[in-house]
Order: structure tokens, then sequence, then C-alpha cells
């Protein structure tokens, strides 16, 4: 007979939600070792969802046992002659729900049935035996809750079968089973503490499978929040989860773009192969990445190792050109410095526009925020005619930045798709400390 079964199959789902193999390897539950593998009798070959609730099934199996057991020498303290078969149920739930994982290598969910039958069999006779006044009956409620952890909501149909078949066992051990139609004559302090144990369980086990449910659906969604954090600036977020069902699709006046290329990184890579040249990538790219959350700049994409940024899209900023500015002003330097931590040469061609774009987020499946006009292909312009080491800036940029920052004119250039225009180099910001920006540990 159970009572605390389910809440130490609870307890160790919420302990985390990676596997018991990973739970194994961590020094807390070093001393379980032993455990841990009976635990996962079965699993193998199993998608890992599966084997975590498989998981579950046998660590409830064999606390089944221990509890079954306990009960058996506690009908067996009040007297083996008056309560053997009690004694005898006990002992049987036990061997059953032991042979219950071995039934994992049919499918699924022959275990779970197996143990859920064998649980509404014994606690119908449990009842049968004492009367519902022992309140053993309270357990199908306990049983029926736990269906849906132990089968999972791929099988609905076998959780609503499991809590309708709950319902109706605990509606018929009631009124089937008064006091006076008791098998045994059991002592009135047992049907007590039997009563208060079910009863306290019953509490007990429905608060941790809320707190559980709970508790999941804040992880799945801080999960999802953090995802759509990396994937979407903050505020088209935001928006996003505040009405779904919205097309985010923005007209911006006056907006600023950045466009990066590391000159030769395609030749580079080549005699660098994969595992060095995703690495100085990842790096340089997590620095851009660093840079740009610290100035209040949004990164849109990479494109091999070009780097997309822009300022003042998804939220209004006065000074947008000027956030543009000072991260591009620490590119170089930063890309100088890991180059030579990577003992390669890199340099990097930067571009920046300044005007009206169009932006919003596009795809169903795989979406992402994208920015449009002619101003950011103005910017990629700048940066594919840009040179090694500098920041190519158009007119409007120039307009903004000469007041704070020093520019050097470069003079007309031919910018494909536009004609000659006017361009400048941003060279520094005056009074900026150049020490600033440098690269974290």
């Amino acid at each position: 007979m159970t009572n605390h079964v389910f809440s130490k199959s609870d307890s160790a789902e919420l302990r985390g939600s990676a596997s018991m193999r990973s739970m194994r390897d961590a020094p807390l539950f070093t001393w379980l070792g032993p455990f841990v593998h009976l635990a996962e009798i079965g699993t193998a070959g199993y998608p890992r969802d599966v084997r975590r609730r498989l998981t579950i099934v046998n660590v409830m199996v064999f606390m089944i046992a221990v509890s079954s057991a306990s009960y058996a020498g506690v009908f067996a303290f009040y007297g083996v002659d008056n309560y053997w078969p009690l004694i005898a149920i006990n002992l049987a739930l036990v061997a059953v729900v032991l042979l219950a994982p071995l039934a994992h290598r049919l499918n699924d969910v022959a275990a779970a049935l197996i143990v859920c039958a064998a649980e509404y069999v014994a606690l119908f006779f449990f009842v049968r035996e004492l009367g519902h006044d022992s309140g053993i009956q309270l357990n199908y409620i306990v049983v029926a809750a736990v269906a849906f952890a132990i089968c999972g909501m791929a099988h609905i149909r076998l959780v609503v079968g499991a809590v309708a078949v709950g319902l109706a066992l605990h509606l018929a051990t009631w009124f089937l089973y008064p006091p006076e139609n008791a098998q045994i004559a059991a002592d009135p302090s047992l049907i007590a503490n039997l009563y208060v144990s079910s009863a306290a369980t019953t509490f007990c086990i429905i608060a941790l499978i809320v707190g559980y449910a709970f508790t999941v659906a804040d992880h799945a969604r801080a999960e999802a929040d953090s995802l759509l954090a990396n994937i979407l600036p903050e505020a088209i977020a935001e928006r996003l989860k505040a009405r779904p069902g919205e097309r985010i699709a923005d007209s911006v006046d006056a907006a600023s773009v950045l466009f990066t290329d590391l000159v030769g990184f395609t030749e580079l890579a080549q005699a660098l192969g994969a595992a060095r040249t995703v690495a100085i990538l990842d790096q340089i790219v997590t620095e851009f990445d660093r840079l740009a959350a610290a100035h209040g700049v949004e990164k849109i994409k990479t494109i091999g190792d070009g780097y997309m940024a822009v300022a003042g899209v998804s939220r209004p900023q006065q000074d947008h050109v000027t956030r543009l500015a000072r991260m591009a002003l620490r590119l170089p330097g930063l890309v100088a410095q890991l180059s030579a931590t990577h003992g390669v040469e890199l340099r990097i061609r930067i571009g920046i526009a300044g005007g009206p774009v169009m932006a919003g987020v596009i795809g169903a499946d795989k979406f992402s925020y994208d920015v449009w006009g002619e101003t950011v292909n103005l910017a990629s312009r700048l940066e594919s005619h840009g040179l090694p080491g500098e920041i190519q800036v158009s007119g409007a940029v120039q307009e903004a930045l000469r007041h704070g920052f020093v520019l050097e004119p470069r003079g007309a250039i031919e910018v494909k798709g536009v004609g000659q225009i006017e361009t400048w180099f941003l060279k520094e910001e005056r009074g900026a400390n150049p020490s600033e920006g440098a690269i974290s540990a």
C-alpha cells in the first residue's frame, strides 16, 4: 500500500531537467550511484524525454516496493492472524511492481499500466478488508493524478482512462464498503492512522503535482523568453509576447546602420581549418555582441564573417548615430587584439550610414528580425567599398558626428547602385579615453 510514493518521484524530476545519467556524475548524488543504475533499468534506447519518464516510473516502483513492504510490517505488528490478507497483498504488490520495469522492453507505457493496475486492485482490496473509514480510497486520487507523469501527454487517452477508472473505483469503495461491511475488525487506532496517512499523502502529492506543473511552466516560459531575447531585440520580443498575432512591421524615419567585414577571412579560413576558424570567429562575434550591448546597439545578424548592427530602430534613440560610432571605433583595435591572441592577421572594414529604414519580423518557423531600405544598402556598400582598418561613413553620418568626432574626408567614390558620393573616415571621438572597449576576460 502506498502513501509517500509519488512525492519521491516528483522530487526526483524537480531536481532538474537533465536525465538521471547526468545526476550520477554530480558530486551530490555520488552516494546514489547503485540506485541511479537501478532507476535506469530498461530505459536505454528511448528518446531522452521518454527515458526520463521511464526513470520516474522506476523510481516510483522502488518507492512503492519499500512502502508496501513497510505496511506489511505494520500489519504484522498489529497481528498476523488478523491482518494476514493485507500482509499477503502488500508482499504481492512488492513482487509485481519490482518486475514492472522489465515491461519497458515492450513499450514505453507497459510498466506504467502494470503499476497503475496493481495499485488500483490492491487499494480496492484494502478498502474492502478495512472499510472506507480507513481513507485508503483517497489514494485513488493520487494514482490518477500521477498517471499524467508516468504515461505522458503523448498517451492522453490512457491517462484519461486511468483517471476515469480511478474515479469509479474511489466512488465504488466509498459506497460498497462502509465500516459495517469491512471484512476485518481492525484496531481503531490503525484505522485512524491509515486515514491520517492517506489524507496527508493525498494533500501533499496534489500540492507537489500542482507546484511542479507551475514550475515546469515557469521554466518553459523563461527558456522561451531567453530564446526570444537571443533572436529579437527586447522591445520587439515584448511586443510579440503582448500581441502574439500582430505582424511586426515598422517604418523608422531616422536610424543608423553598421556593416563590418573581416578582410581576407575567407582565404584565411581555408588555411586554418574548421576548428580554428570557428574558434576565432566565435570569439570575435562574442566580443562584438558585448560591445553592441554595452553601447545600446542592436545586432541584427551575422553572415559568415560579416556583422550587421543598428541603432534607433526597435526603440527611439536620439543619439543613435553616436552610439553606433562609439561602437565602431572600438572594433579595429578589438580585431587587432584578437588577431594577436590567435596568431593571425585580420583587419576589419566598417561602413555606417544613417537615414530612414523599414524593419519587421519575417518568417514563421525560423523567424528573424531584419532591417531594409536604401540606408541599409548604402551602409553595406560603404563597408564593401571601404579600406581595411577604416570606418567609412555617409554624409548624413558625418553631419551628425562632426561636432563630437574627428572625421577625415575621403572624397568622392563610385558606389555601386548609388553613383558618386562623398564619404568620410571616422577617426576618433573628441576627448575619448583610448582605453575604453578593452576585451573582457
